[in-house]
């Protein structure tokens, strides 16, 4: 059974992943909905928030851990991993990764939360697989707050003013690859992509849906189901993740009182 976390509904965009690769998978996910954002939090926060999201999904006999959240992947990890006895999974290595083998001019632009930003994660793990690349990266804390509140329609103007506002900078410096660095991200990409023209996008969640596969590959449980369980309302993330998803999610939903774990 594979975990996935997430500070909000942005995870899902790595759980439709899971689900187009391996449609057998057997997932319990958690989206921290009542604490969202996480990039505004201090380290020691972020910290607290992904350890009890983590006891949580252990809890619920998962086998493997993906963090599909560019926040706690930049900042976390080590103390996850210290913590639990089953492989945990970031979004920082295989994101990167994808982007060093895209990009023709070696500039690599990076987007995420200002906590995932401020770690440097992307940019150090970049500068180890090819120091001869630059890369340019920007906080973008409307991002998580447009895509939660369901400013998500393509040609939205709201959303599509923060982006040029956000990436205006990036394009300029004549990038050719962008890392969406925060899970939520893809959902705006109409936006992100009409302020960056030509521009190659690398979705993290796609990208490390795309590893656990390797990981688990032909260790998949025998019978397919998933749930998903919240620290906030459930109707109203049932509602937006099933077009997130593409399926409908109804009853299978759950609210959890995360500060337990």
């Amino acid at each position: 059974m594979i975990g996935v976390f997430d500070s909000g509904m942005g995870g899902l965009t790595a759980v439709k992943e899971i689900l187009d690769i391996m449609p057998d998978a057997a997932i319990r996910y958690f989206g921290d909905t009542g604490r969202v954002p996480y990039g505004s939090r201090s380290r020691e926060t972020i910290i607290r928030y992904a350890l009890q999201d983590a006891r949580f999904l252990a809890s619920q006999k998962v086998g493997v851990i993906l963090v599909a959240c560019g926040t706690v992947s930049s900042t976390a990890m080590e103390a996850l991993r210290d913590e639990l006895d089953i492989p945990v999974i970031g979004v920082v290595e295989p994101t990167a990764e994808a982007a060093v083998k895209a990009t023709k001019n070696k500039k690599i632009g990076i987007i995420g939360t200002a906590a995932t930003i401020a770690s440097q994660s992307y940019v150090k793990h970049i500068a180890s697989l090819d120091p001869d690349i630059e890369t340019y990266a920007t906080a973008c804390p409307l991002f998580v707050p447009l895509v939660e509140g369901g400013f998500t329609a393509e040609g939205c103007q709201i959303t599509e003013l923060a982006a040029e506002h956000y990436l205006a900078p990036l394009r300029e410096k004549g990038i050719d690859t962008l890392i969406l660095g925060c899970t939520h991200y893809p959902i705006i990409s109409d936006a992100i992509a009409k302020a960056l023209p030509g521009v190659t996008l690398i979705n993290s969640g796609s990208e490390a849906a795309r590893a656990l596969a390797d990981i688990v590959a032909g260790n998949t449980d025998p019978t397919s189901d998933a749930k998903y369980y919240v620290s906030d309302s459930p109707e109203g993330f049932a509602s937006a993740a099933s077009l997130f998803l593409g399926r409908r999610i109804d009853g299978q939903v759950e609210k959890i009182d995360i500060e337990n774990y």
